[in-house]
C-alpha cells in the first residue's frame, strides 16, 4: 500500500481536519504508550540557520522516541543557498534521509527546500511563522481550558510576530476570538489579516490593552527577535505592553498566561507572571515534544498508537 506523506509548512497550508487530527494524536502520544515505533530505520535531518533550544531538543528526543535517527546540521556546515540552490539541497538530502525539518530566516527558503525535496519538510520556524510552537500552544490550552471554541485569546505586544501569525492562522480553524493589542508601528500584515477575516476568523487589532478584560488566554513573546536590528526603538514603543500582575488581574480568574520562550524577564513579562500560578509556559515547552512527534507521524502517514498505517 502506498503511504501518503505530507509537508508541514504552515497551519493555513494544512487542511483543518488534519490539524485537528494532529492535535488529537499529540494528546494520545502524551498519555498512551507507543504501540510500535513507526520511524524505525528512518532518519530525520534537522537544519538550523537560527540557534535553538526547545526546537532542537524536542525534535531530537521525539524522533528517537519514535524509533528513528537524527542528523543535525547548522547553516555554517552546509551550503544552503550558497554553494548550491536551496532546492538542490532538498534534492540531495532526500537521497539520504526520510524527513527534513528546517529552522531558518526567510520563508522562501522553507518553500524552496520543500519544492526540491521528495521527502516531507517541516517548518521548524521562519521569520514569518512558527506552526510547531503554536500547535504545542493549542495543545496546552486544550489541556487547561478544554475546547478553544468561543474562548477569548489576547495577544499583547509586537503585532508583527511569527508566533502571532501562526495563532492568526489557527483562529481560522478553532473558532476562538483573537484580540491583538499592539502599537501602531508593529501591526500584523494587513493582507493576511484581511484574508483570514474573510475566511471567518474573528481577529481584531487595537492599540490599547483593554481587550484583556475577561480574557481566557493572555499571550506574549519577546520584543526583540534574532532578525530585529531596531532593539532600542522597539523596547521604547512596547514598554506599555508589558504583561505584569496588574494586567493579568484584568483577565478572567481562570485565565492562563502563555509565552513560547525564551522570555526576557522584566521586559515583555514580569517574574511574578511567568512564575505565577496562571503561567503554563513550562507545559508549552514540554508539549513541543508531543506535538512534534504527532507532526512527524502525520507527515510520514503513520499512527503509532494503532500499530498500523494512518
Amino acid at each position: 500500500m502506498t503511504i501518503q506523506t505530507h509537508d508541514f509548512l504552515d497551519i493555513d497550508l494544512v487542511e483543518p481536519q488534519d490539524i485537528r487530527n494532529i492535535l488529537a494524536l499529540a494528546h494520545k502520544l502524551k498519555k498512551v504508550p507507543l504501540a510500535y515505533r513507526p520511524m524505525e530505520g528512518k532518519t530525520l535531518a534537522l537544519i538550523f540557520e537560527k540557534p535553538s533550544t526547545r526546537t532542537r531538543v524536542s525534535f531530537e528526543v521525539g524522533i528517537r522516541q519514535l524509533g528513528g535517527h537524527v542528523t543535525t546540521l547548522t547553516g555554517a556546515e552546509i551550503q544552503l543557498g550558497r554553494g548550491e540552490t536551496v532546492s538542490d539541497t532538498g534534492k540531495v538530502l532526500s537521497r539520504f534521509v526520510d524527513i527534513i525539518m528546517i529552522r531558518t530566516f526567510a520563508a522562501h527558503k522553507l518553500h524552496e527546500l520543500a519544492d526540491g525535496a521528495s521527502v516531507p519538510v517541516i517548518n521548524g520556524l521562519t521569520d514569518h511563522s512558527h506552526p510547531c510552537q503554536v500547535l504545542a500552544d493549542i495543545m496546552t490550552a486544550e489541556e487547561k481550558l478544554g475546547s478553544l471554541s468561543g474562548k477569548k485569546v489576547v495577544w499583547i505586544g509586537d503585532g508583527d510576530n511569527n508566533i502571532l501569525i501562526s495563532w492568526m492562522h489557527a483562529a481560522a480553524i478553532f473558532d476562538f476570538s483573537l484580540h491583538i493589542c499592539c502599537p501602531p508601528e508593529f501591526v500584523p500584515p494587513k493582507d493576511l489579516l484581511a484574508a483570514l477575516q474573510k475566511r471567518g476568523a474573528k481577529i481584531s487589532v487595537a492599540a490599547n490593552v483593554d481587550a484583556v478584560e475577561g480574557a481566557d488566554i493572555v499571550l506574549t513573546d519577546c520584543w526583540v527577535s534574532m532578525h530585529n536590528s531596531d532593539a532600542s526603538v522597539r523596547e521604547q514603543l512596547l514598554t506599555p505592553y508589558r504583561v505584569d500582575a496588574t494586567l493579568m488581574k484584568r483577565a478572567a480568574p481562570h485565565a492562563i498566561f502563555m509565552h513560547c520562550l525564551p522570555a526576557h524577564r522584566g521586559e515583555e513579562v514580569t517574574d511574578e507572571v511567568i512564575d505565577g500560578p496562571q503561567s503554563v509556559v513550562w507545559d508549552e515547552a514540554e508539549n513541543r515534544l508531543h506535538a512534534q512527534k504527532a507532526i512527524i507521524c502525520w507527515c510520514m502517514g503513520v499512527d503509532p498508537t494503532k500499530g498500523e498505517k494512518a
